[in-house]
């Protein structure tokens, strides 16, 4: 029996000596992508969990299930060193690139406590959950809200950084907010609504915070609402809609505060520890949520990068047409298939094409589809070349444009848009300038005096008659 236990001891260490070995090989070896960056983290993070659960096995007494030892096969390392492990992500999220929060921002705009707006403006305001009131807050449409938020980027971060820890970064946040919220230094929760137990509802059976008026308490029936109100030692005979009007009473006003009539007889000793335990509820429930957002919000600061990256894709995306954002796509594609492994592989360019954001030539189907071979000139800007018609039409707003306008003496305004000469240019200003001209206002001839007879005259007129006497 001990030479069975010693076998798998000895075959344990030898499985975690290859995991560490395959680890430390992988990680010597530097990607070239993105992609293949992230399948390497996922890939040590395999070998990881294969070393604790091999450790795991180690301490524990196998041998009592399974006296006979069992010498375990080796997969072939270098097949282990090429895997490339499945990672879910939605198009959106572009293997990693980008958050796809659109789902929590329709929860969020439809709720009590968000607002109408752009999804690029969610993606700003999500993280600064102190600017929501507190009585908003204390919801359970907020607390759901928050919890979908915190699963979200917790998944997120896992997926696109699985050698991080996610339990230690919680457990340093949970230090750091004992000692904040025991001071009372919580961002957003400094001290509010922890004096009192204002929400009485938050130890009710039925959240009030759902019903906007006594009426949709009714709907609930006689038995649901009685066994509320016996929670809160109120009354709880009368018709259902007594019942409802009395507990709707409870959503605005403390319990304390309440007309003694609406109590069951002999409760005094009752509210006041229903006080003190919705009081001591209610402290809790601010200290968990609180939490959750301290959480989330470490999140957002190790995803800032990705929550930027994450704005500007969308506001690019919202000044392209359709077919833009399709050769976006295909480009991206392209790009990833295309990437090689070695870094300083020569770059072979025929065809001289312009080089993309990677350092590459860009396809040459994207360079047909903007026309980039075709040359604009501007003697406005010195006769600098500009090349595909995108880019033309832009320039006309750019500083080099606006500084040639300028030297002119002439105003960069609609009225010059695809003129790029000089002479053109100028022709055009005095063109503008005469017709300001007939239209503009001249006092001597349009200017109208009138004498006692009634007869009606223009200044220059009306002045030389008067100076001769005949008016």
């Amino acid at each position: 029996m001990s030479s069975t236990v010693l076998e798998r001891t000895r075959c344990a260490h030898e499985e975690i000596e290859r995991l560490e070995r395959l680890a430390v090989k992988d990680l010597q070896h530097e990607p070239s992508t993105t992609r293949e960056r992230l399948f390497q983290n996922h890939r040590v993070r395999g070998f990881v969990d294969n070393i604790i659960h091999t450790t795991d096995e180690l301490i524990r007494e196998y041998h009592r299930k399974f006296p006979v030892a069992r010498v375990v096969e080796a997969p072939d390392d270098e097949e282990s060193l090429k895997e490339e492990p499945y990672i879910e992500f939605s198009g959106e999220e572009a293997f990693g690139r980008y958050l796809d929060m659109h789902g929590l921002y329709n929860e969020y705009i439809n709720s009590k406590f968000g607002e109408k707006i752009e999804y690029s403006a969610y993606l700003d305001v999500f993280p600064q959950t102190h600017k929501i009131p507190l009585n908003l807050k204390l919801t359970r449409q907020y607390r759901e809200y928050l919890d979908h938020v915190l699963d979200y980027l917790t998944s997120f971060f896992q997926r696109t950084e699985p050698l991080q820890d996610v339990d230690r970064i919680f457990s340093k946040v949970e230090a750091e907010f004992e000692e904040r919220w025991a001071d009372g230094n919580v961002h957003g929760w400094e001290g509010k609504g922890l004096e009192n137990g204002n929400s009485t509802n938050q130890g009710a059976i039925i959240d009030l915070d759902y019903y906007d008026n006594a009426d949709e308490l009714v709907s609930l029936g006689p038995k649901k609402l009685k066994e509320a109100l016996a929670a809160l030692s109120l009354k709880s005979g009368g018709t259902v809609q007594q019942r409802a009007e009395r507990l709707f009473l409870t959503k605005h006003t403390p319990l304390e505060k309440l007309d003694r009539k609406h109590f069951a007889k002999g409760s005094t000793h009752v509210i006041e520890q229903n006080n003190a335990a919705t009081h001591s509820q209610h402290i809790s429930t601010c200290k968990d949520m609180a939490l959750t957002e301290v959480k989330m919000q470490r999140l957002c600061e190790l995803l800032d990068e990705t929550i930027v990256r994450t704005k500007e894709n969308v506001e690019k995306k919202q000044a392209l047409t359709y077919e833009e954002m399709e050769a976006e796509r295909e480009e991206e594609e392209v790009q990833a298939e295309s990437e090689s492994d070695e870094d300083e592989q020569q770059i072979y360019n025929p065809l001289k094409l312009p080089m993309g954001w990677d350092g590459k030539p860009i396809p040459y189907w994207l360079y047909k589809l903007h026309g980039l071979g075709q040359e604009f000139k501007c003697e406005i800007c010195g006769n600098h070349s500009y090349w595909g018609r995108r880019a033309f039409e832009r320039h006309f707003k750019e500083w080099r444009h606006q500084h040639g306008m300028r030297c002119l003496g002439i105003p960069n305004t609609k009225n010059f848009n695809e003129i790029t000469s000089i002479k053109e240019a100028k022709v055009l200003w005095e063109k503008i300038q005469e017709r300001q001209g007939v239209n503009k206002w001249r006092p001597e001839l349009e200017e109208e005096y009138e004498d006692k007879d009634g007869n009606i005259y223009n200044k220059k007129t009306f002045t030389d008659l008067r100076r001769q006497g005949l008016i």
